[in-house]
């Protein structure tokens, strides 16, 4: 018995996909990270603008609007096929600001258009990746293959905000985006190497009766399904409010907190974005090592609300250790709630339309290009500490909220979103 619980966060890696699909999101993850550290300490330098600043995290998110129709995509010519496309993409844009950043002629504008370009993909792949998991996995691992596919994530952001930041600083711009070159073209390759499933597209019920199928009608299929399933809508609503009042603080502003609030420089920053991910880390490790063995909708809101919590407390930290350890705490409660709300998405969904559930699960983020955005212009007004202040209490009473409206099929023990 002992020796099954400590292989139980191993089980996934029996499976051969998922020992190629965890390294490519993992080299990912490391990529996108090292990214957004850089970017934003060279606008932050460049331009001295928060209102840049929170423009450029924004427009990373701006493909939210139409990740529905990559779920679209995903469904009809496989989920593998699809992000293997979309990773290649990544390595091209990112190839174009090496050559620029190498020949010295990088500009803010150029950064910020060809941000705007890859958001339009980008916010996707964790959607898509996470139906992939699904499509590979078999149920009874489906919880632990998740948490540990977070990992790559959190992992990712303490070590590629290390690196990011520490490349920046010590080669400059040019050989730091060699690097994330790197890492996108390895993980496209390894994305390949999995072996996609059969398309679920095809045996979707109904799939052989010549009716014509189009992309909206797909679309329309995968809102009716969401709208039938209380706890999917639960979910949604939980992980937009969260990416329009929590997220911002922590996907965006570091920079300007790092440099305004702390007075530190590149290095500060990627030690408080790495605070951040070792919590986030040590709450999927928590999830990977309790599997099954939680109610998923109870501890959802109780992470979510302790999330808000945190955000409160990290706003009135004024040194550098102090937001350092509450972004520690703050990093757990969030890592299990996104871990969370993934699980009772997929475990509700049916593989024909695990993409455009997910697609739907990927639009809601556009609440956070809203929330950085009006968080910068917020700022300018009234300060971080009042903004951030602000942004959190809003959130926490909108946790209530949904806890209460959604209250028959979240909190008892026998709902489905709370099955073990």
């Amino acid at each position: 018995m002992k020796g099954d619980a400590c292989a139980a966060p191993l089980a996934p890696f029996r499976i051969r996909n998922y020992r190629f699909l965890w390294p490519s999101d993992l080299l990912t993850s490391w990529a996108f990270e090292m990214e957004a550290q850089v970017l934003g300490w060279y606008i932050v330098v460049e331009t001295g603008s928060v209102v840049l600043l929170t423009l450029l995290a924004s427009l990373t998110y701006v493909g939210t609007l139409i990740a529905p129709l990559f779920g679209v995509i995903g469904d009809r010519i496989g989920h593998r096929d699809l992000l293997g496309l979309m990773r290649a993409s990544y390595a091209v844009c990112s190839g174009v600001l090496m050559l620029l950043a190498l020949t010295h002629r990088l500009t803010p504008t150029v950064v910020i258009v060809t941000v705007a370009i890859m958001g339009m993909v980008r916010p996707s792949d964790l959607g898509v990746r996470g139906a992939l998991v699904a499509d590979i996995m078999p149920p009874e691992l489906l919880v632990g293959a998740i948490s540990v596919s977070r990992t790559t994530m959190d992992t990712a952001r303490i070590a590629g905000a290390l690196t990011g930041t520490g490349l920046f600083a010590l080669l400059g711009i040019g050989p730091a985006y060699v690097a994330v070159v790197a890492l996108y073209l390895a993980a496209t390759a390894l994305t390949f190497c999995v072996v996609g499933p059969p398309n679920p597209h095809l045996s979707a019920p109904g799939a052989d009766a010549g009716l014509p199928r189009s992309p909206l009608r797909d679309l329309k299929e995968g809102v009716a399904y969401i709208r039938g399933m209380p706890r999917m809508q639960a979910a949604l609503s939980i992980a937009f409010i969260t990416n329009l009042t929590a997220y911002p603080t922590t996907n965006g502003l570091l920079p300007y907190v790092a440099r305004e609030i702390y007075g530190t420089d590149q290095t500060g920053l990627g030690y408080i974005s790495a605070s951040f991910a070792a919590g986030s880390l040590i709450g999927a490790i928590v999830l990977m090592l309790a599997g099954n063995g939680v109610r998923m909708a109870r501890l959802l809101i109780g992470t979510s609300m302790a999330w808000y919590v945190m955000l409160l407390a990290f706003a009135q930290m004024q040194t550098l250790r102090a937001g350092m350890a509450c972004l520690v705490l703050t990093g757990i409660a969030q890592g299990m709630s996104m871990i969370l709300v993934t699980v009772i998405l997929m475990r509700g969904a049916s593989a024909h339309i695990r993409g455009r559930v997910m697609g739907v699960r990927m639009m809601v983020i556009y609440g956070l290009p809203l929330g950085l955005l009006v968080a910068g212009s917020l700022i300018d007004r009234i300060g971080f500490v009042a903004t951030s202040t602000l942004y959190a209490g809003s959130g926490l009473v909108l946790m209530a909220v949904i806890a209460l409206r959604w209250r028959a099929d979240l909190w008892p023990v026998h709902a489905p979103a709370n099955a073990r």
